[in-house]
């Protein structure tokens, strides 16, 4: 009898998959060991299901930024950026980060305070949503040199959707701030 081995191939998925995008995420800690936090997010990130590649930049602290603006007198952060090609939902993508942000020891007990974690999806592609659980771009991220600066050491072609190339964001925010004395 001459059995074929069909099971060893699977079948063609029958459900529509949706196309790979670059998510761009926000990564930063003010409390505990700052740079495990970030080593151990990245890890946890990278293992995601449906991300298919992951590169992380390299770390910079800033000053902590609260409600009423800059706070040199809370901790400092540390902040990173990274990239992942994955197949994710934005809103099934936004739930796995603060899931991992709560793994981490995230409380969410004052709006913009210290953290020993803070994941942010920045940009998903070519995606926008201005839902007020899902707003995408990040609606400040075109402000935040924490930002732009590591996500465009890990992509030097880097565009913010709606704002423009990362690369020039950079240098008006830098022009600005050196305009007015102060820095972001």
């Amino acid at each position: 009898m001459n059995r074929r081995l069909t099971h060893l191939t699977p079948p063609p998925d029958p459900r529509p998959g949706r196309e790979p995008q670059v998510a761009v995420i926000a990564l930063g800690s003010n409390e505990g060991d700052r740079g495990d936090m970030l080593r151990a997010a990245a890890e946890r990130l990278s293992r995601l299901p449906l991300v298919d590649d992951f590169v992380m930049s390299e770390p910079i602290e800033s000053v902590a930024v609260k409600l009423d603006g800059p706070d040199p007198d809370a901790p400092p952060y540390l902040n990173a950026v990274a990239l992942m090609t994955t197949r994710l939902a934005p809103q099934v993508l936004l739930v796995m980060l603060h899931a991992v942000e709560e793994e981490q020891g995230r409380v969410r007990l004052e709006r913009w305070g210290d953290r020993t974690l803070d994941l942010d999806l920045i940009a998903y592609g070519d995606f926008r949503s201005d839902e007020e659980h899902l707003m995408v771009p990040h609606p400040r991220a075109a402000e935040r040199l924490f930002v732009l600066e590591p996500w465009l050491s890990v992509d030097p072609e880097a565009v913010l959707p709606g704002a423009g190339r990362v690369d020039e964001l950079i240098r008006r925010l830098k022009d600005t701030s050196s305009d007015s004395g102060t820095e972001q």
